[in-house]
This record gives structure tokens, sequence and C-alpha cells, in this order.
């Protein structure tokens, strides 16, 4: 590595520090407000915390406030995402609210302020060897693909924005994104209602399988899921 990227991957780890840090204390009471409403509208717990694939794969528990409920059908299992997403948590999402515990996250050096978002590690197996390029860049709270139509682009466009900034990645580029998504913020319309979602499932080139659900629950616990895709590739 030269010495110039050394002292930009430096400066990179530096902003993500102080912008942690001053995030976290600017946001304090707006989190405390989260936190209460949240545990009045939809019971306890307020956060929501999901392990993710970090940089080069490597799980870690990514913090959220909780924006679905727990309902269950009558077997016990979780009723799709769309379902349980109330107006609270949509109106969390619209505004990015719910990722404000990720700055603990970017504080313990899990995540970046900007970076690829950590995805689902059943997703892991499913890349391609273009889209894995995205695990060498650690993940971030806002990146390339988010700037360029968050959650409204499909799977391979997302996951392409993200290859190309793992292939692309400078300061300044960290500072131009950071830039933009203070635009973003209020332009709602770049949020997809529901995005992460059952019709958002990722599969990758080969599809969902033939047989059995096309999507799982975002808490569901991803042993299910792994197994499918086990089923699906000995097919």
């Amino acid at each position: 590595m030269s010495e110039n990227r050394q002292v930009e991957r430096a400066a990179k780890r530096l902003l993500d520090l102080l912008g942690a840090t001053l995030g976290s204390i600017i946001a304090l009471p707006f989190a405390g407000l989260i936190w209460v409403v949240v545990r009045v509208r939809m019971g306890s717990p307020a956060f929501y915390g999901q392990v993710r694939a970090g940089r080069d794969g490597a799980p870690f528990t990514l913090w959220k406030f909780r924006t679905m409920t727990g309902s269950r059908d009558e077997s016990g299992s979780l009723l799709p995402d769309a379902q349980r997403l109330r107006a609270l948590g949509l109106l969390l999402r619209r505004f990015s609210l719910d990722e404000l515990p990720q700055l603990v996250n970017v504080l313990c050096g899990e995540m970046s302020l900007v970076g690829p978002r950590p995805l689902l590690l059943r997703y892991l197996p499913r890349y391609s060897p273009r889209q894995r390029l995205r695990l060498v860049a650690k993940p971030g709270i806002t990146g390339w693909a988010q700037v360029n139509g968050r959650n409204t682009t499909d799977w391979s466009t997302r996951l392409e924005l993200d290859a190309w900034y793992a292939e692309n990645w400078t300061f300044g580029l960290d500072l131009k994104i950071l830039a933009l998504t203070l635009l973003q913020v209020f332009k709602t319309g770049s949020v997809k209602p529901g995005a992460g979602a059952e019709l958002d499932e990722f599969w990758g080139e080969a599809g969902p399988p033939a047989e059995g659900p096309r999507a799982f629950p975002v808490e569901q616990d991803e042993r299910a899921a792994v197994v499918i895709g086990q089923l699906k590739e000995r097919a």
C-alpha cells in the first residue's frame, strides 16, 4: 500500500471517529425521544440487533431502532415484513432515523460513515465474483449506492455501485458521498416503503428456489434460509 493510500485510510478513520462522536452528541436528544416513542408504540425492545456481514464477510452485530412489530401467525412464525411495518417504522425509515444507533458501530470500528451497506450473512454465497468486491470495503451507514437511488434500484445495480466504490475509493469520494447524503435524507421519494421486506430478498444469479419461500422475514433466524440455499445448490 502506497504512503498516500495509508494517509487516506488514516484520514477516513479519523473522519469516522470525529463524525460519529459529533453525530452521537447531536443525535442524543432525538435518539432518546425515538427510544421512548418506539417503546410506547411498539413495546420493548426499542433497539434491534442483527448479525450482518462486515469487511471480508466477517460477522458483526448491526444496531438499529426497531421499525417492525414481532407479530406472528398461528404457527408461531413471523408474519411477512410488510405486514409488520407500522407507520412509525415507515417514518423512521424515510428519514433514516432508524440508523442512528449505527454510530456506535462506527465508533467500535465495525462500520464506517461511508461504505457499502452491510447485508445479511446468507447472501455471501450468492454473490458473483464481481459483487464480492463490495466486501473489500468496510460497510457504511451511507454509501455510493445510497446516493444513487438508495433502495429504489434493483439488486444488480446496487451491488455494482458497491463494487465500483470498492474499486475507486478515495477520501475525497467519501466526502462527496457524505454531502450528497445530507441532501438525500430530505428526499423521501428515494426511499421505497417497506424496502428490505419479502420481495427484496437477494438470491443471486440463480434466482429463488423452485420450492420454498421466496423470502424470509428480516428478524428470522437465518439457518432456514441457509438450508434452502444449500438444498438448491445440490439439486
